[in-house]
């Protein structure tokens, strides 16, 4: 997710099958609409990484998704999607997708719209948002959070200075080094998923090696994850109060190989029901034939 959509599905009150969900839209993908895909055709230089992801629970298989980005000179795209698998989706079948999409901007990542929709419990969670120079400009969720007193409002400044939760995953490391590197985990964002307004903040622990069954095999930034909610949220919930005290969720970062974007490879935290991991089965980096140099993206 960061830690990312499992954090924040995990604010509401949602059974085995959504947590599977939660934590494959989290890190994973679908091919691109093509609204999505349209995005990052606008130069002739394009890196697309194509990903696919495996959830478990204590051990248990409960889910499997898939993660398609692609990142051009001036724009990016990204589309993901998860269903759930074996016994969980027995009893209660869940499914989740998200799309985002948006420019490069000071070599950083600006989105411009998110969507995610997320199936559980014969019940369907959707979000649709726009946003300019990280301002969010409209946005419609089903169901609405129901009125609460003690729930802190959202306000407008809230909604400024943001990024969306797919957007807030891609993380392009400033410098001439390697990217992956403890650089990549010092870093702290501003996230609204349409709801609740909270940050995310990841130190660096130490460096791993990690190997896919098909792709990307090298080292990984390993970072702690800390979540501070800000607004649209209930401060008396066990879930937020669990979250915030929480200081085992750690996300393992890896290259786009040919790009100084580092995204999720491997992501654990543990849940009631027992540690919950995704990881990366394929993560491979493609590089499309370009008549010129790629200044934004490509690795110095």
């Amino acid at each position: 997710m960061h830690p990312f959509v499992a954090l924040q599905l995990r604010v509401r009150p949602v059974g085995a099958a959504a947590l599977a969900a939660a934590l494959l839209v989290v890190a994973s993908g679908a091919v691109p609409s093509a609204q999505a895909g349209d995005a990052a055709r606008h130069t002739s230089s394009l890196i697309r990484l194509e990903a696919e992801y495996v959830a478990s629970i204590a051990g248990i298989p409960i889910g499997r998704g898939n993660w398609i980005i692609e990142l051009s000179d001036d724009a990016y795209s990204a589309a993901a999607s998860g269903t759930t698998t074996g016994i969980v989706r027995f009893f209660t079948g869940g499914r989740g997708t998200g799309t985002a999409r948006g420019t490069i901007s000071a070599g950083q990542p600006m989105p411009t719209a998110y969507g995610a929709t997320l199936s559980y419990d014969r019940k369907i969670d959707d979000v649709r948002m726009t946003l300019t120079s990280g301002n969010v400009t409209d946005y419609v969720v089903e169901p609405p959070l129901p009125p609460m007193p003690d729930r802190i409002p959202v306000t407008d400044a809230d909604r400024r200075g943001v990024l969306d939760p797919m957007t807030s995953m891609l993380n392009r490391v400033g410098g001439s080094g390697d990217p992956v590197s403890p650089e990549a985990c010092n870093r702290k964002v501003a996230v609204f998923d349409g709801r609740v307004r909270y940050d995310l903040h990841s130190e660096f622990r130490r460096m791993e090696t990690v190997k896919a069954d098909r792709g990307y095999e090298g080292p990984a930034a390993v970072c702690a994850v800390y979540f501070t909610p800000i607004a649209g949220y209930v401060p008396d919930r066990p879930a937020i109060k669990f979250l915030v005290t929480l200081r085992d969720a750690e996300v393992w970062l890896a290259p786009i190989v040919g790009t100084r974007v580092v995204v999720p490879f491997r992501f654990s935290m543990p849940t009631p029901l027992g540690i919950g991991l995704l990881r990366a089965t394929e993560f491979v980096s493609i590089a499309q034939p370009s008549l010129q140099p790629h200044p934004i993206a490509k690795t110095q």
